[in-house]
């Protein structure tokens, strides 16, 4: 018998722990030719998705998929992502969660650096937005990954397997 990953139950173990501290839940995402996202919003085959309660609508997390509804520049999207594709977990106000390996793909060693600059690009909108709002909008989170480059910030994720 196959054993089952455990990669989808510790998705929904942070998930909870961010919601129950009141932080906000972030995955970041590899985009592959399966994920459902509003591609505009893409870079270097990458995106942030806030996940919180406040953004989405109908969230499952399942042991394959994560799917739900969230709006994008006042629209509203179906997401679908792969477990598989999950990057990371992390809570936006202060970095702590977790990064995963991606399985399947020769671009590990740049998924990596594409984690640090999400987590990198988020503490920065978190810190912008926490003065307008208490939380930043699929837009701000997806949008700002030229100013997260410059930014040499170390992130409290670690990779398990």
């Amino acid at each position: 018998m196959q054993e089952i990953s455990t990669k989808p139950y510790l998705l929904r173990a942070l998930y909870e722990w961010c919601t129950d501290n009141g932080f906000t839940p972030h995955i970041a995402v590899r985009v592959d030719a399966a994920t459902r996202v509003p591609r505009q919003f893409v870079r270097n085959d990458e995106i942030v998705l806030n996940i919180s309660f406040e953004a989405t609508s109908q969230l499952q997390m399942g042991n394959e998929w994560i799917e739900f509804s969230a709006r994008f520049s006042g629209k509203s999207h179906k997401i679908e992502v792969q477990v598989t594709n999950v990057l990371a977990i992390y809570a936006r106000e202060n970095g702590q969660g977790m990064a995963f390996p991606v399985e399947a793909t020769a671009q590990v060693a740049a998924d990596s650096a594409g984690v640090s600059r999400a987590i990198e690009r988020d503490s920065e909108l978190s810190e912008a937005s926490e003065q307008e709002s208490p939380a930043a909008s699929q837009e701000e989170v997806a949008s700002a990954e030229d100013d997260a480059s410059k930014s040499s910030g170390r992130s409290h994720l670690k990779v398990i397997k």
